[in-house]
């Protein structure tokens, strides 16, 4: 019931007398026209009750004008069922709303000396068309929702995508699936983009929204704003929720967000990303426009109108991005938690300043908490299983091992966030402390820190995964291969910015140590062939027995080299050849002067062929398929010679 405002003609004592004379000839229960007659009788009574004429007059004119108002919302009610919608008949919708007017002045025109029974008329005619006015106003707003369209939102998302090398499976489990990784896997992880400018959508047809804010207006003048809130906000509430589903948010549990598998979780989150951004700044943004305008006549329904409204979409967000951030930690999941975290940061503002309800604002900030921590523990999840790896099991071919790859690919795309991790890591309690100072140098950041540790842990594993191997070539062709690779995704990234030159230098010189390590084990049995020592006087009368065993032996030394490290992989072409150089510059010269010294022994003999089988030449050839990956066997030499 609304309720109505009265102003007097009169003041004081005049207008309780009328108001009394009026009171009385109504309680006597006769017809208007007798009672207006009795009225003008008891005014040549009594000089005080002078005005009544005015007030005769007065009410005649509010009942001519409350009959033909009435008329029309009467029409209207009763033909409700068959009447054309609002947007159908413009005309007919405007002389409504004229009638509606009509009777809203007339109630804030009509003093407590009024007939009751006008006022009476009135206020069911305001009841009447409010019911009907609200019902109007919920189907505009259903009919004339816009669908979203996603796929030009998406559009409109800027995104980046960096290449990452992947296990194609689980991390978390101590890298158990290493062993089998294609070296090639290389998948993308698409990182949260942002939206272009000035991206917005018409979420109801523009054509509708001046009727829609018309109608709000009467509604709230005639003291049914709290209908015509709740109706908005029901309908829009059903709208947004719409909206969720076509950009992929689906209603999901705690519960269920927890048992998804990690592909499926990996496209949610993703769609989480782009669904918050287009959620906050395009939605709720037109949200917060439509509000404004159709509700423009009251500061109370608009602010309530778009909390409730946007309450339950914002919710929806949160309650998936809660999930996540107390979800189980694994590796894997670090880099779309970032995005998460990123994305609800960035728009953070933008939703503070347009949601008003503490408990939705108090939830968001909650929400981003809860992604930060979960953040940390994520990559303290991966620091530990970079640690905690222990596989038993050697590369066969001395290559770089998997968890190489994947701790190097992971890490450059850590240096990616590198903003967000360092205020995430600031005041980090577990942050590393055990670097040792040469590694540091003037590096000051928290994750530049970290990166290091991770760095310093990633070569202390594989100094334990070199041990594997009861070759100590071997040994040293893993220990260049894996720390080479590690120097060149620092020099080829951002990383670089963040170990300094320093670090790379002493990588540098340790991969020198190990070719010298190398060569040393490798090479020392065939060159110990070479030497002068023990074969017995001079060139001219050395020992044939002693030189026919140095040959023999040296042969069987090559021979053996070649057949199991031509089946060894060194990737990198430059350490390859660089590694052939340095066996050509120790073997070929050494071969080529005992050769020189002692070969013509031999050369007269039966079986000469048997036992000086390579010239220097087709030592350097053979030296050619060393670090392939290809294991070649003996006869294979034998035909490259002939």
């Amino acid at each position: 019931m609304a309720t109505t405002t009265t102003t007097s003609l009169g003041g004081g004592a005049d207008d309780r007398v009328l108001a009394t004379a009026q009171q009385i000839v109504k309680s006597l229960n006769t017809t208007k026209n007798v009672r207006e007659d009795m009225l003008l009788i008891f005014s040549s009574f009594d000089n005080r009750l002078s005005n009544i004429t005015d007030l005769i007059k007065e009410e005649s004119n509010s009942q001519s004008r409350l009959d033909v108002a009435e008329k029309v919302i009467l029409r209207w009610d009763s033909a409700r069922h068959s009447a054309p919608t609002w947007d159908e008949a413009p005309e007919e919708a405007a002389e409504y709303l004229t009638a509606v007017d009509e009777i809203l002045d007339l109630l804030d025109e009509l003093s407590i000396r009024s007939d009751n029974e006008i006022i009476d008329r009135a206020e069911t005619a305001v009841q009447v068309a409010m019911s009907r006015l609200e019902e109007e106003f919920r189907h505009l707003l259903i009919r004339n929702t816009v669908p979203l369209d996603a796929e030009r939102l998406y559009g409109s998302i800027r995104r980046v995508s960096l290449s990452f090398v992947s296990n194609e499976g689980e991390i978390g489990e101590e890298f158990e699936s290493f062993g089998e990784i294609d070296n090639e896997s290389t998948c993308f992880h698409e990182r949260g983009g942002s939206l272009g400018d000035d991206v917005c959508v018409d979420l109801i047809n523009s054509e509708s929204v001046e009727d829609l804010k018309m109608i709000a207006e009467r509604m709230i003048r005639s003291g049914y704003e709290k209908e015509c809130v709740q109706v908005y906000s029901n309908v829009r509430r059903d709208a947004l929720d719409e909206c969720l589903g076509i950009l992929g948010v689906e209603k999901l549990s705690i519960e269920e967000v927890q048992k998804i598998d990690w592909k499926t979780l990996d496209e949610k989150m993703k769609k989480w990303t782009q669904a918050v951004k287009i959620g906050i700044r395009v939605l709720l943004a037109g949200e917060k426009r439509l509000c404004d305008y159709i509700f423009n006549g009251s500061d109370s329904a608009k602010e309530i109108c778009f909390n409730e409204t946007a309450k339950g979409c914002v919710m929806q967000l949160l309650n998936f991005g809660e999930a996540v951030s107390i979800a189980r930690k694994s590796s894997e999941k670090l880099f779309r938690i970032l995005d998460m975290y990123d994305t609800l940061a960035d728009v953070f503002p933008d939703l503070q300043s347009m949601v008003t309800d503490e408990l939705v604002c108090s939830e968001a900030k909650g929400v981003l908490a809860g992604l930060a921590d979960a953040a940390k523990g994520t990559f303290a999840e991966f620091e530990n299983a970079v640690q905690s790896e222990t596989s038993k099991k050697p590369m066969l071919n001395g290559e770089i091992h998997p968890l190489t790859r994947y701790v190097m690919n992971y890490v450059k795309l850590v240096v990616d966030y590198n903003d967000t991790l360092n205020s995430l890591l600031e005041n980090d309690e577990d942050e590393s402390s055990d670097l040792r100072n040469d590694d540091v140098e003037s590096t000051t950041t928290p994750i530049a820190r970290r990166l290091l540790g991770l760095l310093s842990t990633l070569e202390s594993n594989l100094e334990e995964k070199s041990r594997l191997y009861e070759d100590g070539a071997m040994h040293s062709i893993f220990l260049m291969n894996n720390i080479l690779y590690i120097v060149q995704k620092v020099k080829d990234s951002e990383l670089i910015k963040l170990v300094g030159d320093q670090w790379v230098r002493k990588r540098r010189g340790q991969i020198r140590q190990y070719a010298t390590a190398y060569l040393r084990a490798a090479w020392t049995k065939a060159l110990f062939c070479l030497k002068d020592e023990g074969i017995g006087g001079s060139s001219n009368n050395a020992s044939k027995v002693a030189l026919k065993d140095r040959f023999k032996n040296f042969n069987a030394c090559f021979e053996d080299v070649y057949r199991i490290q031509t089946g060894w992989k060194v990737p990198d072409p430059q350490l390859r050849e660089e590694l052939r150089i340095s066996i050509s510059e120790k073997v070929i010269p050494a071969y080529r002067a005992f050769l020189g010294r002692f070969g013509s022994q031999l050369d007269s003999g039966r079986h000469s062929g048997k036992y000086i089988k390579y010239t220097a030449e087709d030592l350097e050839n053979y030296l050619l398929d060393l670090f392939e990956g290809t294991p070649l066997v003996l006869h294979h030499m034998r035909r490259k010679s002939s």
